[in-house]
This record gives structure tokens, sequence and C-alpha cells, in this order.
């Protein structure tokens, strides 16, 4: 099996890219029955999910808007539970269909946050898309609408998430090999 190191941690390969591209496939078919006929924006979280994003609008066969905000809550493999918004969205979103589309969903204060935020815009809808979904860390009761794979507590990279700003531009997900 295939290990990797990024700084002072060795990854194994957990899940292979061609799963990966299944479950963004299955996301996508998801999205085209709701969204079809109309043109929401996709709102991606930064710098997480930019890949997933990336793969996903290609795999859709709606029109869509693309747009980016960056927070975030990390300090190397754990959450610091502190959210901070880095870049905020700078155009007009009253009215119109949101979907955030963020690389992982663990306790949900980065979501919560970020749904807070939006919710005073007045978008028509607001929807939830997540790459991974981690359901045992999740505080919140508010609804991931779009979850391509859920997993355990494991601390992954690849894919566009990242340990301490590497791995993103790994095609698999990795996981620490202890």
């Amino acid at each position: 099996m295939e290990k990797i190191k990024l700084h002072d941690k060795w990854f194994k390969v957990m899940i292979p890219a061609s799963r990966i591209d299944a479950a963004v496939n299955h996301v996508a078919q998801q999205l085209d029955e709701r969204y079809k006929g109309r043109t929401p924006i996709f709102l991606g979280v930064l710098n997480g999910s930019f890949l997933f994003l990336s793969d996903l609008v290609r795999k859709i066969s709606f029109d869509s808007q693309v747009a980016f905000v960056k927070i975030s809550s990390y300090v190397g493999v754990e959450s610091s539970g502190e959210v901070k918004q880095q870049l905020g969205i700078d155009f007009d979103i009253e009215g119109r269909d949101i979907i955030i589309v963020e690389d992982i969903v663990e306790t949900g204060h980065s979501m919560n946050y970020l749904l807070d935020y939006l919710k005073q815009h007045n978008p028509a809808s607001i929807s939830i898309c997540t790459l991974f979904f981690k359901p045992e860390k999740f505080l919140y009761d508010y609804k991931i609408d779009y979850t391509a794979l859920s997993i355990g507590n494991e601390f992954i990279v690849g894919y566009g998430l990242d340990y301490n700003q590497l791995g993103r531009n790994l095609k698999d997900i990795y996981v620490v090999d202890e």
C-alpha cells in the first residue's frame, strides 16, 4: 500500500480516486434533479472545496454561478472551535438559490457560522453539499442536504483537504497511518 509523508506524519490510502469520482457523480445527479431549470450559486468554502466544486460543476447539466468564501477553524489536525471569516461574499444573493459546497463537515461550527451569515442576506434557499461528513462529530440539528461520503473520525488529506497546507493535490484520500 502506498504511503506518503506530510510534515511529521505518515499517511496511507483510505479512499481511492475512483470511489470519490463515483460519489461526486451521485451528488451531481441529485443536484440535477432539484435544480434543473434554475440557476443557483455554488458557494465554495475555500480552501478545501476547490477540487470537489470543480469536478461537481463539470458533472451537472444546469446553469449555475460559482463564488467562494473563506472561513477557517483548523490549526494542524484539530479544530480550534473558533470560526474566522477571511473572504466574504461581495455580491447580492437576495432571492437566489445557494448551494454551499464544503470539503468536510465535522462539528458543524463553520457551517453554522456560514448559514447564519447567509440568512441575513435573504436567499431564496440554502442547501449544504459536502464531500465528506462526520456524523459522529456533528453538533447541530440542521440538515446536510447532499453528502458524497460519510466517514468516521479519521483525520484525512487529499482531494483538496490538507495537513498544514500539504496534501491538497493528492487524487486519493489518505488517512494518518499510526
